[in-house]
């Protein structure tokens, strides 16, 4: 009957994990096992036997003077009757039988070292693979699960979940496929290593050893879209000006990216140049769109909106959107999307509110009270410039307001004005007429613009008369001599 060490040592090439981790799985199996057997709160341990390759139990007793607990301790004189050495701090030893172990605390053993085994599985991958993320890998298919499929790795299974799946592909037991390495989760549920056929990485994998270019770092990959089953948006730039990125990826007669493309079971992929310049970039993403311009609203928010001409709208956003989405994802810009019948429309839009003036609501800054900008409202005056070219009598004419309210819209409109930058062009201040007001008392007409300014003489002196005034008369033109 082979030993419990040779065992050990068949089961470890088996799962290619160290044995001495085994062993002390084993052991440790032994110890719980052995302390539900015996029910005892004796120390025990577990060693391997080197003579006959089996497992022992043991209880260690420590000698001490005094004995402060029974159970684990014992005096000098008992300690000398197994070891006549023994003194104060020595620790003896005394067999256990194994063979007494019941079934089920073989049960228990068993347990303990199949998870001790399948901890030290998943640490050996997790250590193989967790450096092996976004690498292209071999696989075989091995059985199904649901919705998802085990893949076979060689030295461990994989999963392909059903998310990680092109919609295009149909796998069956036994077939071969290509798949990169998604993650390695060492805990959980799903603990393991995941693989995907979805994935961006895998697409720039598959041209990594298709286009030689790529290989040796002449042309590089700098971002890859995609929406897998449907279209694939790649972003390549040659670092040799003689080189053609694109070109090089098509290859002759499109066999190089063909050759991807049956990879992946027709799936659609635009290879694009990629350039630093973000509207260059733009141009290049949104095709087969032919673009009329790009605008960057927001370069730190990276918002910019893309100006297509109307017939080319849907070309631009893709069906359902696709697209503008992959094209969004391959910048990291957010893109609006307009024709330039709505680009149009917006500025139109826009010049109408700057035209129509401001809002009388900013008089309420200036000491216009709520109930009397109510009543300008309901009478149709909206603007501070409609409001300043109205006389006293015309706002009485709006219903609720009185000459008193008159007075406070005078003085809030002309505080708006004094508050005008000085470049700003005034409006006139509306002035209320004083009761019984004559046409005497109306204010002088305002000077013709350009007009010299007449100079006050001194008191006592004449003005000196012009040279013109001997020929001018009183209508400013010359007499007839």
């Amino acid at each position: 009957m082979a030993s419990i060490y040779q065992s050990i040592e068949i089961l470890s090439k088996e799962k290619g994990i160290d044995p001495q981790i085994v062993l002390d799985a084993v052991k440790d199996a032994m110890l719980v096992a052995a302390k539900k057997q015996f029910k005892s709160t004796e120390e025990l341990v577990a060693e391997l036997d080197e003579r006959t390759g089996n497992i022992m139990i043991y209880a260690v007793r420590v000698v001490a003077d005094p004995v402060t607990d029974p159970v684990k301790e014992m005096s000098v004189e008992e300690a000398q009757r197994y070891d006549k050495t023994a003194q104060a701090g020595t620790i003896i030893r005394f067999a256990k039988p194994t063979d007494s172990l019941g079934r089920i605390s073989a049960q228990t053993a068993k347990q303990v070292i199949l998870q001790k085994v399948r901890e030290a599985e998943r640490e050996n991958i997790y250590a193989e693979f967790s450096n092996r993320v976004g690498e292209l890998v071999n696989c075989t298919v091995k059985r199904v699960e649901g919705l998802d499929l085990v893949v076979d790795l060689g030295k461990t299974e994989a999963r392909l979940p059903k998310k990680e799946q092109s919609r295009l592909e149909n796998f069956s037991v036994g077939d071969r496929i290509r798949c990169v390495i998604k993650s390695v989760d060492k805990t959980g549920k799903n603990a393991g290593v995941v693989v995907s056929r979805a994935a961006g990485e895998l697409v720039m994998r598959l041209f990594e050893q298709e286009v030689p270019e790529i290989y040796d770092s002449t042309v590089v990959i700098r971002g890859c879209a995609r929406e897998a089953g449907e279209r694939t948006k790649i972003a390549v730039l040659s670092r040799d000006r003689d080189v053609d990125c694109v070109g090089a990826c098509v290859g002759m007669k499109g066999m190089r990216v063909q050759s991807i493309i049956r990879e992946l079971r027709g799936e659609k992929i635009d290879i694009i140049e990629y350039s630093e310049d973000a509207v260059a970039f733009a141009t290049h993403a949104l095709n087969p769109a032919k673009i009329s311009r790009v605008a960057i609203i927001d370069a730190a928010e990276k918002h910019m909106e893309v100006i297509v001409e109307d017939s080319q709208l849907s070309l631009a956003i893709g069906k359902k959107g696709q697209n503008v989405r992959l094209a969004a994802k391959l910048l990291g810009w957010r893109v609006d999307i307009k024709t330039e019948e709505e680009k149009r429309q917006e500025v139109e839009a826009a010049m109408d509110s700057l035209s129509a003036g401001t809002p009388v609501s900013v008089l309420a800054e200036h000491g216009l009270a709520e109930s009397v900008l109510e009543m300008l409202l309901t009478g149709g005056v909206g603007t501070v410039e409609r409001l300043g070219g109205m006389t006293p009598e015309e706002i009485e004419l709006i219903e609720g307001i009185d000459g008193e309210a008159v007075q406070g819209i005078v003085a809030a409109v002309n505080a708006y004005y004094a508050n005008l930058d000085a470049s700003a062009t005034t409006a006139p201040a509306v002035e209320p007429e004083p009761e019984g007001a004559t046409e005497a008392d109306a204010p002088a007409e305002p000077q013709a613009e350009g007009a010299p300014e007449a100079e006050a003489a001194p008191a006592g002196e004449s003005k000196p008369q012009s040279d013109e005034s001997d020929t001018m008369g009183t209508t400013g033109l010359p007499v007839e001599e």
